[in-house]
């Protein structure tokens, strides 16, 4: 019995077809590992919403709660409850908004405007006018 000319061929057409899938295989590879090394290193200068939340919020919480302790302590240690306990809490509330509002700034300066946003006037826009 011998092998006509067709049956011989699939074995090579096989072996093509298993050798081109590998390379395709191995090329997606590739390119996804650069994806996600590009998207990686994209990614890390910049906050996701929920981690700027969570700083926003952590400040806020910290800073009143350390307001409200000290003034639990010297409560305790001088005996003038509740006045200590309020006066603080009210500072650490001030303390946490401008913590809030620092860390906003910080990140509003750290992160580049949106495409095609309206950054204000210009100084061509201020040329225009005077003319």
């Amino acid at each position: 019995m011998t092998n006509s000319p067709d049956n011989q061929d699939q074995p090579e057409s096989a072996g093509e077809a298993t050798r081109d899938l590998a390379s395709r295989i191995a090329s997606a590879k590739r390119e996804r590992q650069r994806e996600d090394n590009r998207a990686s290193r994209d990614a890390s200068p910049e906050m996701s919403g929920l981690a700027r939340g969570l700083r926003i919020g952590t400040e806020f919480i910290a800073a009143v709660l350390v307001g409200a302790g000290i003034g639990y302590l010297i409560d305790l240690g001088l005996g003038t409850s509740p006045w200590g306990l309020l006066i603080l809490l009210l500072m650490g509330f001030a303390a946490g908004i401008l913590n809030v509002i620092r860390v906003v700034a910080e990140m509003n300066a750290a992160s580049p405007a949106p495409a095609g946003s309206d950054l204000g006037p210009d100084a061509e826009d201020d040329k225009r006018n005077d003319e």
